[in-house]
């Protein structure tokens, strides 16, 4: 079961422990079960994290990495903000599978954690920022492009948890094109 021969790196322990709070919020986070996982004995884990908590925080680091800004750099790329937010749109809503666990949603349940609180409050303004900017560059006035971006984010959310509990979802892509319609200004 454990193959001594395979070399984790401290980044696929952040990972692996991001599959846990996806499925189980920070409390699935242990570092037996994580070694199990991986195949590797606890001595893995010691070479990369003293503890526990650092094990949390760099997942945290990698999930804010991957899902703020640097996550987001494909899009901001698209200088025609038509074309960005439709593709922005499109992944986000394609990305939603039916009951997948979430790392976003399951570190709502321990949202009172500063090192979460954090965590979320970076991504969500960095995708905030993306959805606001692109919605002024489209011509609506800065008050209202913030607030679209709120309401789009918060229906991208609603979908991602309706996903969690419904199996019999509409396909992604009919929800992209949804989205796309409701959310893009004509």
């Amino acid at each position: 079961m454990v193959n001594e021969s395979t070399r984790l790196s401290a980044r696929d322990w952040a990972r692996a422990a991001l599959k846990a709070i996806a499925d189980g919020g920070l409390a699935a986070v242990a570092v037996e079960p994580l070694a199990r996982t991986l195949g590797v004995t606890k001595g893995s884990f010691y070479a990369h994290y003293r503890n526990r908590d650092e094990l949390i925080a760099a997942a945290l680091a990698e999930w804010v990495r991957g899902h703020g800004e640097g996550g987001l750099a494909e899009f901001t790329a698209i200088a025609d903000p038509a074309r960005r937010l439709r593709e922005l749109l499109t992944a986000v809503v394609q990305s939603v599978q039916p009951l997948a666990p979430s790392v976003h949603l399951s570190l709502l349940g321990d949202r009172n954690d500063p090192r979460v609180r954090d965590a979320v409050r970076q991504v969500n303004r960095a995708r905030l920022e993306l959805l606001t900017r692109t919605y002024h560059e489209l011509g609506l006035p800065p008050d209202r492009a913030a607030s679209r971006a709120r309401v789009a984010y918060g229906a991208i959310l609603g979908l991602l948890h309706l996903a969690q509990t419904d199996p019999d979802a509409p396909h992604s892509a009919v929800l992209a094109d949804e989205a796309t319609a409701v959310f893009l200004p004509s």
